[in-house]
Order: C-alpha cells, then structure tokens, then sequence
C-alpha cells in the first residue's frame, strides 16, 4: 500500500482493492498477503487500473482524401477518467 495515501482514502482504497480481487478470482484477506503469486497480485493491480482509466480504441477504414479510390485504416485512441 502507497505510503502517501490521504489517511480518509485508506479505507475507500482497501475496499476498491478487495473488490477488484474478488473480480479476478483471488482470495485476498485483510492485513498481509505475502502468500499470493506475482500473478495473482498483478491480476488485482490490473483490474484496479482498467477501473480507474479505461482506454478505448476505435478502428475503421474510411476513403483515403488524397488517393482516389484508396482506402485508409484509421485508429483512435482515447481514456474515459473516471
């Protein structure tokens, strides 16, 4: 756990994190959890970032402006914060 967390936010944090690990599957526990595998801790860390900033990506082809006839592969990508 982050040493600079605001001190009213632990708790909300604890929670979201348990959240996140029963999403994934991984029994997590209160206190220490020096038995999980980097995996299973990743998996957490993982789910609580697809959370918190989800990135989108959008793909299609459209008629290319300066080669008629022409197609052009167009991607974008942009982040809902939440």
């Amino acid at each position: 756990m982050a040493k600079h967390v605001v001190p009213e936010a632990k708790d909300a944090l604890n929670r979201f994190k348990m959240e996140a690990a029963n999403e994934v599957g991984v029994n997590l526990k209160q206190g220490y959890n020096g038995d999980l595998t980097a995996k299973q801790a990743g998996s957490i860390g993982g789910q609580m970032v697809k959370k918190i900033k989800p990135i989108r990506t959008l793909n299609f082809e459209r008629k290319c402006r300066i080669v008629k006839g022409h197609k052009t592969s167009v991607r974008y990508a942009f982040s809902l914060t939440v």
